[in-house]
């Protein structure tokens, strides 16, 4: 069984970053087996932690009036699942429930934005890093509406 700084420095979000940042990560991370069905979080609860996803699938939802949960999208393998934690007022804007078993691993927010605090270069790239990552989902989302709205043939 691989330990969890060994499961962080495997995962693809923090490639490349220097090993003292991964090893400061690793006080604020533990590995968390989530069974199948698993709600993670609801939507407008608080935001304390995110996960690395290492094994499994988590669907992000939002809560539609007279539609229930509606799949926003998926995460699989690699995927880094929550950046509400590192922004005010620190409340999910989906909920996630995981699509079987999941192996992650979940970072506390509070300790992590606590490191960037104390490290303004660290916190750079790790802001950097949830950038791209935001970045990387609007642009799905907009595919997603562009194909919604396209024009029939």
């Amino acid at each position: 069984m691989s330990s969890t700084y060994d499961l962080m420095v495997a995962h693809p979000f923090l490639t490349g970053l220097p090993p003292a940042y991964v090893e400061r990560l690793s006080h604020w991370a533990r590995r968390v087996p989530l069974p199948a069905g698993t709600r993670v979080f609801e939507e407008h609860g608080r935001a304390d932690r995110w996960w690395l996803i290492r094994d499994g699938y988590v669907n992000l939802d939002t809560r539609l009036p007279g539609r229930g949960d509606v799949i926003v999208e998926t995460l699989g393998p690699g995927s880094v699942q929550g950046w509400s934690w590192l922004f005010p007022p620190y409340r999910w804007h989906f909920g996630a429930v995981t699509l079987g078993p999941v192996l992650a691993i979940a970072l506390a927010g509070p300790g992590v934005r606590g490191l960037c605090d104390a490290d303004p270069a660290f916190g750079y790239e790790l802001t950097r890093r949830f950038t791209a990552v935001v970045v990387d989902r609007m642009q799905a989302t907009r595919m997603r509406l562009l194909d919604l709205y396209r024009e029939p043939a």
